[in-house]
């Protein structure tokens, strides 16, 4: 045990399970830019089906997948109404400017949540002043809320918003499989209500690489277009998309382990001295606060000298991101290792 190195940085940092391992072995691959890939064609169609969505195309990342859907949603000077922690906004390179040209309409949210009254409130009226409000881009669960899932009920009422004003609705769903897992919801349910949705195989489900962007047929043939635009064709990619055609087959219902072992990471934090707060835990995503006068890349250093890599998000503040690479017996050992802290004002 004390050669382990545990990785809760993220979710990215898992490594393919045997079973992935000779999947991706087995695959029948062939040319993507001439849809000749047997594998990725499958899992375009496999994840198209499950969100009862007409077609899907697959990508190298959620980055892409999110800014393909921008800019199939909108032109340029158009805006988009976010929340102000929003992945698109804090970590997609500036993206909606440099590959859109459009504003962002930022809102203060519940844990990354934004709500029905509060978009009302941010459409722009009609005046050549005023940037266009064209897209509303939810994100489930919330990166920088604490894995937060949103309420089913809120988004419907958010896409009734949409249609009153005549917005498109995007998820960015890099995580939105935790959030089907954590509210016993469907993917169904999800591809009723949006236009788009982002779903990656690259983190909750252990892929290696991959994201996929699922909407009706004419929204995809243009994403597709954007992709090559973009770079983001792919040739015989099919092994990479074997991986994630075993994660859907396999690692879903597993996730409900990672929940489980996040939970435990919280009900510690929040009896620890240096600890001041800790986000509700709703799935995968730990994130704490400390007491005042603390540094967390201090304690992102001191953990690492344990053994336990953690991700600094803010001078105060500490992510932990459980995984299929976290065991039960390295969360003892995470429990055990933050028991024995003695943290002080200064470091």
């Amino acid at each position: 045990m004390q050669n382990w190195i545990i990785d809760f940085r993220s979710d990215t940092v898992t490594k393919p399970t045997p079973g992935m391992q000779e999947a991706m072995q087995q695959a029948a691959i062939g040319d993507d830019v001439f849809g000749e890939d047997p594998s990725i064609n499958a899992l375009e169609s496999k994840t198209a089906e499950l969100f009862g969505m007409q077609a899907a195309i697959y990508c190298p990342s959620g980055t892409m997948t999110n800014q393909i859907a921008i800019k199939c949603h909108t032109q340029p000077g158009d805006e988009i109404i976010c929340d102000e922690n929003s992945h698109i906004y804090q970590y997609e390179g500036g993206g909606i400017a440099f590959n859109s040209l459009c504003s962002v309409k930022l809102l203060a949210g519940n844990f990354g949540r934004i709500s029905a009254a509060q978009i009302e409130g941010a459409v722009q009226p009609d005046d050549v002043h005023r940037p266009i409000s064209r897209l509303v881009s939810l994100e489930n669960t919330s990166n920088r809320g604490g894995g937060s899932c949103y309420d089913f009920a809120e988004i419907q009422r958010i896409r009734a918003v949409c249609n009153k004003h005549q917005l498109a609705l995007h998820l960015d769903g890099a995580r939105l499989w935790n959030a089907l897992i954590a509210k016993n919801e469907s993917a169904i349910q999800y591809g009723q209500v949006f236009d788009s949705i982002s779903v990656c195989l690259s983190k909750s489900l252990g892929c290696p690489v991959g994201s996929l962007l699922v909407g009706n047929h004419s929204f995809i043939k243009k994403a597709r277009r954007i992709r090559k635009v973009f770079g983001g064709s792919m040739r015989q990619a099919g092994f990479l998309a074997a991986a994630g055609i075993y994660a859907l087959d396999h690692h879903l219902e597993r996730l409900k382990t990672d929940h489980s072992h996040a939970k435990r990471l919280e009900s510690t934090l929040q009896i620890l001295h240096f600890v001041k707060i800790v986000l509700p835990v709703e799935t995968n995503i730990v994130i704490f606060e400390l007491q005042d006068g603390l540094s967390a890349p201090a304690l992102v250093n001191t953990l690492k000298e344990r053994g336990i890599l953690a991700y600094a998000i803010a001078p105060n503040r500490v992510r932990l991101v459980t995984h299929l690479d976290i065991s039960s017996d390295m969360i003892d050992k995470t429990v055990e290792e933050l028991n024995r802290i003695k943290y002080a004002a200064g470091h």
